[in-house]
């Protein structure tokens, strides 16, 4: 189950990368500038893959994962992450993608 929800969340990340979204004019080549960016700074090591830090997360912060971004934020990359956890509780967590390191947890409960 978790091999396949991260199949079908690594493709949702190059559309989702630096918080790319469809807006008037914008849709093909910003979407593909961002894509390239993330690429490129998973290449250089700036960011870790997406399944290392889901592992890690998953290891503080069980749940079912809703909805992935990468953005680049004050000078570093931030995945941000959010968790249906078991209790039926929205967990958003923003996490360093260099390190792994959960910078910001926000919990909504049910």
């Amino acid at each position: 189950m978790r091999t396949r929800l991260l199949a079908r969340l690594l493709p949702l990340l190059a559309a989702l990368a630096l918080g790319a979204g469809p807006s008037a004019g914008w849709a093909g080549r910003h979407d593909e500038h961002d894509h390239d960016r993330a690429r490129a700074a998973l290449q250089a090591g700036d960011v870790l893959p997406l399944d290392r830090v889901l592992q890690q997360v998953a290891q503080t912060h069980p749940g079912q994962v809703m909805a992935v971004e990468l953005e680049r934020e004050q000078q570093r990359w931030v995945y941000e992450l959010k968790l249906l956890q078991p209790g039926g509780a929205l967990l958003k967590l923003e996490v360093d993608a260099k390190s792994g390191e959960v910078l910001r947890r926000r919990e909504k409960a049910r």
